[in-house]
């Protein structure tokens, strides 16, 4: 896979010897076919600068400014995991400075953005090399991404992420302007020594709080609040800083994503889908400029995950199910992406096409990533059970829970941790025993459930959680568990009373109790927030007459 590096690139790159001019420095994994799921090729490619991509700065030891455009490009990618630009830029900074070492501090952390361990170390070791020239502060930066290197490669070790976070505490004491440094400490706080802003929460808003102070609206700032405000379920907050961030990095398609997610989140459906479809726009005009499989590109894949529940969510299921079945036919390059497929599979058995549903689930089941494998069987057992085939369920649930052992507790970046599965398998689990002798046991399950999935942290777990809560409540009342189908309805009310479901199932709880008051006025409710629906939607025919023609005229 490598070929060797000549003598004369080899004492360039230690230092011993200067580069002539026009040369770039060689990357000893050049010849390698990828780094994590892409192809280097790609990565290689020589890029322009481009406008609207934020607006993070840091002045490097350059003496060109080509050099330091292109870096500060690659930071603002890399701030928006835009990992193939990203490498692209700092890649062009090396073109035109090959002695620039937070060049390839800055390839270091795409790398590991591209789930490449081996080549982010590398990277930085290339770094390390030309560490001499380096300022303080920048040598400073080396030995931080060292020890956060020496974190991710046991994220169990507590003690490492802890000298992680103090190194850079340390390195704050000596540069305690250094905007960069206090966007590095907010991504610490999180669960572990990966942590890249996705996944932050209340003690991360602090570190990113002290960055804007020190660069008012800085791009990336308002990004990793967005994420961390979302987390605490400060949705207000997440909005205002989501909403700057598109404004700030107008050609990041996550930006846009971003703000989709919380707009969802205050019932502002429409609007979300604009975001998403906005941020689908941009990816795939870029795909065909850039001549870019998509596939090589994780988060596309995310938005269009996000875009079909923003339209399942409207009751618009047509849309919904060609945007998951686009999603679907891509193949999946992380665990994270292949686990998200299982919407397809998900939306089928809730919407009874359940024979569908077990061949999309038994395509999961089948995934080289233990997650998707455990969660397919888990899906496909539920279509089973739907079909009547309860032992064959059976067999799913135990296949299940075995690939579910194969689940790593912790994970990097956003990797799917055991916590996320789990809770497919126990509904599968608590379904079979509402059918059966043990239906108190199965209530309870699924009622512990119900509280683990919308503890689950990220706009699609929010999402999928609802429509889960959605399943079970179908379950509970085809089971005759009329205090599960009501503890449930409470639960989908909680989580998102903007949702038409929502109090459909809250209607069919009062009219069970006789509560016709009741009843009627949250099947008004239910026909207010689908009244953008498919005409054809099964849940509209519960609907009264009159209230499905009020909802239209709105």
């Amino acid at each position: 896979m490598r070929r060797p590096r000549s003598v004369v690139a080899i004492l360039i790159g230690l230092g011993v010897l200067a580069p002539p001019p026009g040369f770039a420095q060689a990357d000893e994994h050049a010849a390698c076919t990828s780094a994590g799921w892409v192809p280097r090729e790609i990565l290689d490619r020589p890029v322009p600068l481009r406008p609207g991509v934020g607006n993070a700065r840091e002045t490097v030891t350059t003496s060109s400014k080509e050099a330091q455009a292109f870096y500060d490009q690659g930071l603002n990618y890399l701030h928006g995991y835009v990992w193939i630009e990203a490498a692209r830029s700092f890649t062009q900074a090396l073109r035109h400075d090959p002695r620039l070492a937070m060049a390839h501090v800055g390839l270091s952390r795409v790398y590991s953005g591209l789930d490449a361990p081996d080549e982010a170390r590398a990277a930085l070791a290339r770094a390390e090399a030309l560490a001499p020239e380096a300022s303080p502060r920048e040598r400073r930066r080396l030995e931080l991404r060292a020890r956060q290197l020496e974190a991710m490669a046991d994220l169990a070790d507590g003690a490492r992420h802890a000298a992680y976070k103090k190194a850079i505490d340390d390195a704050l004491a000596a540069d305690v302007e250094d905007v960069e440094l206090w966007l590095l400490r907010g991504n610490a706080e999180e669960a572990t020594a990966a942590g890249r802003g996705q996944r932050g929460g209340a003690a991360s808003t602090a570190f990113y709080l002290a960055a804007l102070r020190l660069s008012p609206d800085h791009s990336a700032a308002h990004h990793y609040l967005t994420h961390s405000y979302e987390t605490i379920g400060q949705i207000a907050r997440a909005l205002e800083h989501g909403e700057a961030y598109a404004r700030l990095a107008a050609a990041i398609p996550h930006a846009h994503h971003m703000w989709g997610h919380d707009l969802r989140r205050v019932g502002r459906v429409d609007e979300a889908i604009a975001a998403f479809r906005r941020t689908d726009e941009l990816e795939k005009a870029y795909y065909a400029a850039e001549r870019i499989d998509p596939g090589y590109d994780w988060h596309h894949v995310h938005n269009l995950d996000l875009l079909a529940g923003s339209y399942q969510h409207k009751g618009q299921m047509r849309l919904a199910e060609a945007t998951m079945r686009e999603a679907a036919a891509l193949p999946p390059v992380t665990d994270r992406l292949a686990f998200d497929q299982k919407a397809l599979a998900a939306f089928l058995v809730e919407r009874g096409r359940l024979e569908e549903a077990l061949a999309d689930a038994r395509v999961l089941a089948g995934s080289r990533w233990p997650a998707a494998r455990a969660v397919g069987r888990a899906l496909a057992g539920e279509a089973l059970l739907g079909l009547g085939r309860r032992e064959e369920a059976e067999r799913e649930l135990a296949g299940a829970a075995a690939e579910l052992g194969q689940v790593p507790a912790s994970v990097a970046g956003i990797s799917v941790a055991r916590g996320q599965v789990k809770p497919y398998v126990d509904v599968l689990e608590g379904k079979l025993m509402l059918g059966s002798g043990q239906a108190p046991a199965g209530r309870a399950i699924l009622q512990d459930v119900q509280r683990a999935l919308r503890a689950i942290p990220g706009p699609d777990a929010w999402m999928m959680a609802l429509f889960r809560l959605e399943s079970i409540a179908r379950a509970a009342r085809e089971a005759g568990d009329w205090e599960l189908a009501d503890f449930t309805a409470r639960q989908m009310l909680d989580h998102d009373p903007a949702y038409g479901g929502s109090h459909l199932a809250a209607a069919l709880v009062a009219g069970h109790r006789g509560d016709a008051a009741g009843a009627e006025a949250a099947l008004a409710a239910a026909a207010r927030f689908w009244r953008d629906a498919d005409p054809d939607l099964r849940e509209r025919r519960l609907l009264p007459k009159e209230a499905r023609a009020s909802a239209t005229r709105r």
